[in-house]
């Protein structure tokens, strides 16, 4: 029996660590991210790739690479610290962005990776009126909704602090017929 309780205490406390510092599940619960994302799509989120912040800690070890434009990413929302949202993460630190006739803008320009040119965003909230550019402080991000008209997200909070990633969303593993990498 004490051999039971050991492998029991030992594989929990593994998978506790894997959950902490590599891989977290997480279920989507709204329609902000439709089409690339269903609610009650259940995913798997790596912290390893931006790094994993230490528990209880300000703290974050060395990640394998920055945060890309483009790229689907859980953080903490700055007006709801105890929540994680899930989004498409739109702009860098030192980027001009704007969004014009449902098109989103980079130092002027258009942006024309499929992934977000795909999508038409809507001007609501204060941080995104018809044409207004704005400069995304540095160690901040921009972050928008796939489904532009049903996400709360940069438009209506502003910039999110890179401390508050969380990770990258990589893989959707329920339901079955969804299995995927996450474009």
């Amino acid at each position: 029996m004490r051999k039971v309780v050991l492998s029991i205490l030992i594989l929990i406390s593994v998978l506790f660590f894997i959950n902490i510092f590599f891989l977290q599940s997480y279920k989507i619960p709204t329609t902000s991210m439709v089409p690339t994302l269903m609610p009650g799509d259940k995913v798997i989120v790596s912290k390893v790739i931006y790094g994993p912040r230490v528990p209880f800690t300000p703290l974050r070890l060395p990640g394998l690479k920055k945060p890309s434009r483009g790229d689907v990413i859980v953080f903490i929302p700055p007006e709801e610290r105890d929540k994680k949202y899930i989004k498409r993460l739109i702009g860098l630190p030192g980027d001009r962005i704007s969004i014009k006739d449902g098109n989103v803008y980079i130092d002027g320009k258009q942006i024309v990776d499929a992934r977000i040119a795909r999508n038409y965003y809507y001007n609501q909230g204060i941080f995104s009126k018809n044409g207004k550019e704005m400069l995304i402080p540095e160690g901040k991000y921009f972050f928008l909704g796939d489904n532009s008209i049903n996400s709360q997200d940069s438009r209506y909070w502003g910039f999110v602090d890179e401390k508050d990633i969380v990770g990258k969303a990589i893989f959707i593993w329920w339901p079955p017929k969804r299995v995927g990498i996450i474009e």
